[in-house]
């Protein structure tokens, strides 16, 4: 069976797998993040893919990558918090460095497509999935056809305004993100940037903390406007929640309680649900990616 190596690259990590064409992970692993430096980040990924082929025969290279995408040319207008990549091309580059056929497409597509591949939306013809990570993104497919747009800036709900009544104003990236969440928690805290934050261990904290368990019921409620603007806009079968935070168990628990919350949401009740394919779902959609526009056989 075909092996390739896939790639889901966030603000914060760059996730890397080594994959069978039917999604089946071998190996995989993560290292930071270059967002500023072009060579940087090209030398990070060049190294991994070479790692890789000194023991394996790799037939492509699949890449998600956070932005405006244009999945046929491999080109970034914008790739988010990754400036070293913004106006670049990092297909062409790549194929340049390897002679290796590659493949670049929006993280948030590319959940989408990897939970309707084999995933938690096999049955559904329109769904949406949302990723939360370092930023807020997500997929739209319609009628079994991915929503991009007319310039490829479908799907980034990031973007999307909010404003609520208990005094909750701005975009979901900087309202719902984890980002967000730990600039919550600093600003409670009263800590400064040089005070590294993790969310695990806000997480851990608020077992037996009333005030960091606000901190993040406050974070879920503003997910649930996101995710309610969405419902009402699109009438989807279901909306599915990726990204690093899908991890967490409870948290289409806590998305669900806040939505009761929302007139009018009674007469929606689109059922949320985690990704199956959880913080994984980047790496599988990508090769999917990669494997429909090469035109090989998907089983």
């Amino acid at each position: 069976m075909d092996k390739y190596i896939a790639f889901d690259v966030g603000g914060t990590n760059v996730k890397h797998a080594l994959l069978f064409e039917d999604s089946n992970i071998i190996n995989n692993g993560k290292y930071k993040t270059d967002c500023t430096d072009l060579d940087a980040f090209l030398d990070a990924m060049v190294y991994t893919i070479l790692t890789y082929k000194k023991q394996h025969d790799i037939k492509g290279i699949a890449i998600s990558l956070p932005g405006y995408i244009n999945p046929k040319t491999g080109y970034s207008e914008s790739a988010g918090s990754i400036v070293a990549l913004h106006n670049k091309n990092i297909k062409k580059m790549l194929e340049e460095k390897l002679a290796i056929p590659v493949s670049v497409e929006n993280d948030g597509n590319c959940a989408a497509m990897a939970e309707k591949w084999n995933g938690n939306a096999v049955e559904c013809n329109s769904f949406i999935c949302m990723t939360i990570g370092t930023g807020i993104g997500g997929g739209i497919m319609i009628n079994d056809s991915l929503l991009h747009g007319a310039s490829f800036k479908g799907g980034e709900f990031g973007h999307m305004y909010i404003q609520t009544k208990d005094g909750l104003k701005g975009n979901l990236h900087k309202s719902a993100s984890t980002s967000a969440l730990i600039a919550a928690y600093r600003k409670v805290k009263q800590l400064d940037l040089s005070t590294k934050v993790e969310g695990e261990k806000i997480f851990k904290e608020a077992e037996s903390n009333k005030e960091v368990q606000n901190i993040i019921q406050q974070w879920y409620k503003n997910i649930s406007y996101g995710v309610f603007n969405l419902a009402v806009t699109f009438n989807p079968e279901k909306i599915l929640i990726g990204g690093g935070i899908s991890e967490r168990e409870d948290l289409s628990y806590h998305i669900n309680n806040h939505l009761q919350t929302i007139p009018y949401w009674e007469e929606l009740k689109v059922p949320i649900e985690i990704c199956k394919h959880k913080n994984n779902a980047g790496i599988i959609g990508a090769l999917h990616h990669f494997l429909k526009v090469n035109e090989t056989m998907i089983r």
